[in-house]
């Protein structure tokens, strides 16, 4: 009871309540909160803080900004929210502002990938057939998943292909321009409510054991230095009765890739995504081929059975 009581108290308020309103739908910073209320930083930081300690808010320290979304725990905070009028002039106010703060963000980090010669849709710099991996990754997800995770989301969009079978819907980046571009993907087709990104290291990451029922690396893998303890720490967050999807190139010999493009693998083969994912008590199952200009492996895989004693 006390911890319910203490979220209503830090609810009842006008200023905590617009920016729970705000942050409900969507992860924002906290000069973006300031231009929306039209409020000072210190100010806003003491509200942030009530709330986070409430259970209200979540807290994602990203490089020299720090974001704030609605917390897992938190709903009651949902229900409350439920309650306000949607066309309430003040936070309709509130909402235009934040979209067009978000806009102008991923518009910015889109020219500067552009303008640094960056082009960050890998499958169409590869020729790759990008519709046949969608419908390859979403045939081998479950119908319906109640938290995905997304390692190296970058722009967003398997986000947006699965947000219509998530109950929520994550992706982690290390690229703070790659997450700009997903934020402002994700609320224009108005899906922040339920897919979110945030900052996040793949050999790191801060979620507790078995805390996703899907876990995908999509064109991941062969940019990382140690693919085994990326997967490792992929299984680790796993739940039991998951599925971990990994989607990357098969061996190829365009050394030209690891000198243009830094890729640090020339593709992999299946023993050994089975023998890295065998080390992190994960079995595969059968991998599925799509072929292109370079040919795409999908590897599902399980927690692994123990065998039973004789």
């Amino acid at each position: 009871m006390d911890d319910i009581l203490a979220q209503l108290r830090a609810a009842a308020e006008p200023t905590r309540l617009r920016l729970l309103a705000l942050c409900a739908r969507g992860a924002l910073c906290v000069t973006d909160l300031c231009a929306a209320l039209g409020q000072s930083q210190p100010r806003l930081s003491r509200h942030l803080k009530l709330l986070v300690e409430a259970g209200l808010l979540e807290r994602m320290p990203e490089g020299p900004n720090v974001y704030f979304s609605l917390s897992a725990r938190a709903g009651l905070a949902h229900a409350i929210l439920a309650r306000l009028p949607e066309d309430d002039p003040l936070l309709a106010a509130d909402r235009r502002v934040a979209a067009r703060l978000g806009a102008e963000r991923a518009r910015a980090a889109s020219e500067a990938f552009r303008s640094a010669g960056a082009d960050w849709d890998e499958m169409r710099a590869l020729g790759l057939p990008a519709a046949a991996i969608e419908a390859a990754l979403l045939g081998a997800l479950p119908p319906r998943i109640g938290r995905l995770l997304d390692i190296g989301a970058g722009t967003g969009q398997l986000l947006e292909l699965v947000a219509d079978r998530c109950g929520t819907a994550l992706g982690v980046d290390a690229s703070r321009d790659m997450l700009a571009l997903a934020r402002g993907r994700l609320a224009e087709r108005g899906l922040a409510f339920r897919c979110a990104v945030r900052q996040a290291d793949m050999y790191r990451l801060p979620f507790p054991d078995a805390s996703f029922d899907a876990v995908t690396l999509q064109m991941v893998l062969h940019y990382a230095e140690d693919p085994a303890a990326a997967l490792a720490e992929a299984a680790r967050v796993l739940s039991p009765e998951g599925v971990l999807l990994v989607l990357d190139l098969a061996p190829h010999a365009r050394a030209e890739l690891i000198e243009r493009q830094a890729h640090r693998w020339p593709g992999f083969d299946d023993a050994q995504i089975a023998g890295w994912l065998g080390a992190a008590a994960c079995a595969v199952s059968s991998p599925v081929e799509i072929a292109g200009s370079l040919n795409v492996r999908l590897w599902s895989a399980h927690r692994a059975t123990a065998a039973q004693p004789a």
